[in-house]
């Protein structure tokens, strides 16, 4: 099974900086800048022509998600298992890791797509930075009579 994670691209700061939270209305509707808009693009045309054409994608229900996603030009569900602040287990839950049948592109945000990468690597730490834009490609295969994750691939939107 393939997970790509892609956190969104780079979004308007949430209007209310003292007091707004992740996940509330005016930050589920934050949309991307000028420039996220470019480094959803980037991302998406190299990453369209990676994919297989059954991949299944998934996006946040936030707006900066959808609005990255969209950039793929591809059919998406939306889950409230990516929204900002969901936990690493329902993520791996909505998609089945790693019984899953192949790939699946993941849109969502910090933390979780970080501690979803450390937790299937085996990072000491239990967080792992996810530049915005970015995104990380991870297999699980059988090697030797057990499951191992593996990086395929890390691409920021500088990179392409």
């Amino acid at each position: 099974m393939d997970l790509i994670l892609w956190r969104h691209a780079e979004a308007v700061d949430h209007p209310d900086l003292a007091d707004g939270l992740p996940g509330d209305r005016a930050d589920l509707a934050r949309r991307l800048t000028p420039r996220g808009e470019k480094q959803a693009a980037r991302v998406a045309a190299w990453l369209d022509r990676q994919l297989p054409e059954g991949a299944r994608v998934w996006s946040s229900p936030a707006a900066r998600c959808e609005q990255t996603v969209m950039a793929l030009g591809r059919r998406y569900k939306i889950s409230e298992a990516i929204a900002p602040e969901a936990g690493a287990d329902a993520l791996l839950e909505l998609i089945q890791w790693p019984a899953g049948k192949g790939p699946v592109v993941v849109v969502g945000h910090q933390p979780t797509l970080g501690q979803v990468i450390a937790r299937l690597l085996g990072f000491t730490e239990d967080d792992c930075s996810v530049k915005k834009g970015a995104l990380w490609w991870l297999r699980h295969r059988e090697r030797n009579g057990s499951g191992e994750t593996v990086v395929v691939t890390v691409q920021t939107p500088e990179m392409l």
